[in-house]
């Protein structure tokens, strides 16, 4: 599988490549590791029921990311790749919602009627115990992860919640290799915010003021 999913991008290809699944990684998760003429792909043990087909789209990937600067690729789309980004677009559907907080229910209610009608679906909600990173969207296991630093703060919580909604609502857009989150679209959803401006002026001074300087507020 190593082998055709690699034939298919480069020409030439002179590394050696090996594939393991590990019980370490959350599901859905992966990596890749250059040393010397060696790559080495590690994915998660989730990865082994999955077709070989999507899976050859996610070692395309992991190869263009790697090898980029290294090895010029015959094409930087497949559509193996093509059909791995779907996968993880859709793995939502069949993630079970396991964890919640009262507070961020709360929170996701509001948001979810004032921003989306009421229909987006609720995913799995948790706290982090973070000052470099507001909050964050994982597509592997639909869950969205706030910083406990906004606990206080119900207008910069629902504000953080909405943008990544957004993530859960527009996903990303892959191009030359390259997986975009932040699109054209995006940032014109995220301006629908009451006082968007206002309230990213307050996550920036509370960034300021725990860490002592500016850091990204978001996945």
């Amino acid at each position: 599988m190593i082998k055709q999913a690699l034939d298919e991008l480069f020409s030439t290809f002179p590394y050696e490549a090996d594939l393991t699944y590990s019980g370490k990684f959350k599901p859905y998760r992966a990596n890749v590791r250059l040393h010397d003429r060696h790559i080495q792909f590690n994915l998660s043990k989730k990865w082994k029921a999955v077709s070989p087909e999507i899976q050859a789209g996610l070692i395309q990937e992991l190869a263009l990311r790697i090898l980029k600067k290294r090895v010029k690729p015959l094409k930087q789309h497949t559509e193996s790749i093509e059909l791995y980004h779907t996968f993880i677009k859709k793995l939502h559907l069949g993630i079970p919602k396991t964890q919640s907080d009262p507070l961020l229910e709360q929170s996701f209610n509001r948001v979810n009627e004032l921003y989306f009608s009421g229909f987006m679906e609720m995913p799995n909600l948790t706290w982090a115990d973070s000052i470099t990173k507001l909050g964050s969207y994982e597509y592997a296991s639909d869950l969205i992860t706030i910083s406990t630093l906004l606990r206080d703060d119900a207008e910069a919580l629902d504000y953080v919640m909405y943008h990544e909604m957004l993530h859960k609502k527009h996903k990303f857009h892959a191009k030359n290799g390259r997986s975009h989150h932040h699109t054209h679209e995006f940032r014109e959803d995220e301006q629908r915010f009451r006082d968007a401006a206002e309230v990213e002026k307050r996550l920036n001074r509370l960034v300021r003021k725990n860490k002592g300087g500016f850091l990204s507020l978001f996945q």
